[in-house]
């Protein structure tokens, strides 16, 4: 299963979180596809030599980063619109992870579960 990361992940693997980069790591190995929304590095991305880890999982190859597109964010406000909430970036995190069929990481449960109580979300 692939895997969707949500800004709680970035800033985990930021701060050298061991448990959150080991279940990135085991996916890489085993070639499952490691996706990061584009909203979500926008909303971890802060630049400067401290975040060189970060860095370097966004810069890998094998590290998808999902562009925001037009229908996106209309898919993404609809969500938000249904489920009465308004983070367009934890929308995107849903619908990306529906479409690959992927386990999120991420330290917002209950926010992702409000748009989607069935997906399946690893805590970091």
């Amino acid at each position: 299963m692939s895997l969707v990361l949500d800004a709680g992940a970035l800033i985990a693997i930021e701060r050298g979180d061991r448990d959150t980069a080991a279940v990135i790591e085991v996916a890489r190995q085993e070639s499952r596809a490691v996706i990061v929304p584009a909203g979500v590095v926008g909303q971890a991305w802060r630049g400067g030599g401290r975040q060189a880890r970060l860095a370097r999982l966004l810069n890998a190859r094998d590290v998808l980063v999902e562009p925001l597109t037009d229908a996106g964010a209309r898919a993404a406000g609809v969500l938000c619109g249904t489920a009465g909430t308004t983070d367009v970036v934890d929308a995107t995190v849903v619908l990306i992870a529906r479409r690959f069929h992927a386990t999120v990481i991420s330290s917002d449960r209950d926010d992702l579960e409000v748009l989607d109580p069935t997906l399946p979300v690893v805590d970091c």
